[in-house]
């Protein structure tokens, strides 16, 4: 029997992501793609074969489940991106998705699974708010599982997580391309996983451009707008102090605004400033934001996607996968080119 075309097949012979495959087979509005894309897409589509619909026809009452276990929902305001990522892309396969909050706790996560287990669950989203390394439940081990911005060492599920690295490297290589060399960080608590990676792309990008990394310049301070208005004005208190700053996350860059602002400076004009995670606040601040957007949607959309496939026998040899979806650069006016006296 010929092999049915599956998302992934489209989505490596159009050499786009599983997600825009989705978007684009559903027709979901989306300004990140192109109708260039869009054509691609389809193209690839018609020659695989390839055609979307439900998965599953059962009846209303029994419409299949997908359970969702997360650990926060009220740390940072990321909870409902994923949440209404899978429940979009979900529904466009006619199947539910059942959320639990579940704060780590193995009781509450048993709890939760055995609730799942006794409906008509088909398998399981595990959400970490913050990106790092965990532990699935053993439980999971016979379920189609897809683990969402987390990981395991031994990958013994498919996983999906932010390529904050890149993301780091093109915030600070936006800040490089106009003009600027003396680049400050504003990064994160060492022990968040995020704030190393994105650090990391910070570095690499100064190295690709031969710029002297300054250590002086990156300072640790949290993630909070407090956080970030401190660092910024130790900064500004320096004898020679940066002429941009890279933010580990937005509420970081509005204390850094804050900062700039009550010294007399202005954004972007005397320092620039690029932030990360496209937090609603970005686009309001005045100047509005350049920041790093964080693909929860496309992430979440992405997961169900391979947790069907999983689901209906078609990705399982794919299940040590572990896909980073991309960070893309939204610039608007917080990036200004370094006056020409100060060109290193």
């Amino acid at each position: 029997m010929t092999k049915r075309a599956t998302m992934i097949d489209v989505a490596q012979r159009a050499g786009v992501s599983q997600a825009t495959v989705s978007l684009v087979m559903n027709g979901v509005s989306n300004p990140r793609v192109s109708q260039a894309t869009r054509a691609r897409v389809m193209e690839a589509a018609e020659e695989l074969g390839y055609r979307k619909g439900p998965r599953h026809n059962v009846p209303e009452h029994r419409r299949p489940v997908i359970g969702l276990l997360i650990d926060e929902v009220m740390s940072t305001p990321f909870a409902m991106p994923f949440i209404e990522g899978a429940r979009d892309e979900a529904a466009l396969q006619d199947v539910i998705v059942a959320t639990f909050c579940t704060r780590s706790d193995p009781k509450l996560e048993n709890a939760a699974l055995d609730l799942l287990f006794e409906m008509n669950v088909i398998g399981i989203l595990y959400t970490t708010l913050t990106t790092r390394q965990v532990v699935a439940p053993d439980r999971l081990s016979d379920m189609p599982t897809v683990l969402m911005n987390c990981y395991e060492k031994q990958r013994r599920h498919p996983s999906v997580v932010p390529g904050d690295v890149a993301g780091g490297h093109a915030a600070t290589d936006a800040l490089l391309r106009a003009g600027h060399r003396r680049i400050a960080h504003l990064k994160g608590e060492e022990w968040i996983e995020a704030a190393q990676d994105r650090e990391k792309g910070y570095r690499q990008a100064l190295t690709t451009w031969d710029v002297p990394i300054d250590e002086e310049l990156i300072l640790t301070g949290g993630w909070t707008v407090d956080g970030g208005r401190a660092l910024t004005t130790r900064l500004l208190d320096s004898a020679d102090p940066p002429t941009a700053i890279f933010c580990f996350n937005d509420r970081m860059a509005v204390g850094a605004y804050d900062a700039i602002k009550s010294r007399g400076l202005r954004v972007p004009e005397d320092i620039s400033v690029v932030g990360f995670d496209d937090e609603d606040l970005a686009s309001y601040m005045v100047p509005p934001l350049s920041t790093v957007l964080l693909p929860h949607d496309e992430m979440a959309r992405w997961a169900v996607g391979t947790l069907l496939d999983q689901n209906d026998g078609i990705s399982a040899h794919r299940s040590a996968q572990r896909v980073k979806i991309e960070c893309p650069l939204i610039e608007r006016g917080s990036i200004h080119p370094v006056p020409s006296t100060e060109r290193g």
